[in-house]
């Protein structure tokens, strides 16, 4: 009987309807969205730029470093050979496993903090090398190399307009 009487009072209890504004506090929301800025530089710069997330590989004589550039913020994920739980796994930090596993890692921990696309201007140098095999790992494993352009408004007198990229049209 006493249950009862609770269940009734929270039912009856105002608090509880649904607020009909939302404030997103994420500040990533805009560039998710592709209507963020996004920073082009000058046309007489070298290019390369125009970038949210963007993917760099370091090659040393005993390590390999990886990691991910936001345009605003400067490195947001790394990873590392030269990290102890990498090292652990690894027969030597330069070799071709060691490529793969990188990019393995680098692919998870980009997943788990919501980035599914970088710009990657890394070129391999050999169709099966290396490199290759580590751009083709983090394509594998859910990462997206060519990061979608940026949404511009279309003006009313524009003949094709683009989809707008928020909204469903199945």
């Amino acid at each position: 009987m006493h249950l009862r009487f609770l269940c009734s009072s929270v039912a009856a209890n105002s608090n509880n309807s649904i607020s009909s504004v939302l404030t997103n506090r994420n500040p990533r929301n805009l560039e998710k969205l592709r209507i963020g800025y996004k920073p082009d530089g000058y046309h007489l710069e070298k290019k390369g730029r125009c970038f949210w997330h963007k993917l760099e590989l370091t090659i040393s004589g005993r390590y390999i470093s990886a990691s991910i550039q936001h345009f605003e913020n400067g490195k947001v994920i790394k990873a590392s050979t030269n990290e102890w739980a990498l090292q652990k796994q690894l027969y030597r930090s330069t070799d071709y496993s060691a490529y793969v596993n990188l990019a393995r890692v680098l692919a998870q921990r980009c997943l788990q903090m919501g980035i599914i696309e970088v710009r990657s201007d890394i070129e391999p140098p050999n169709a099966d090398g290396k490199i290759a095999a580590f751009l083709k790992t983090l394509e594998e494993h859910g990462l997206t190399l060519v990061e979608a352009p940026q949404f511009k408004q279309s003006h009313p007198w524009d003949l094709n307009r683009a989809e707008k990229p928020w909204e469903v049209t199945n």
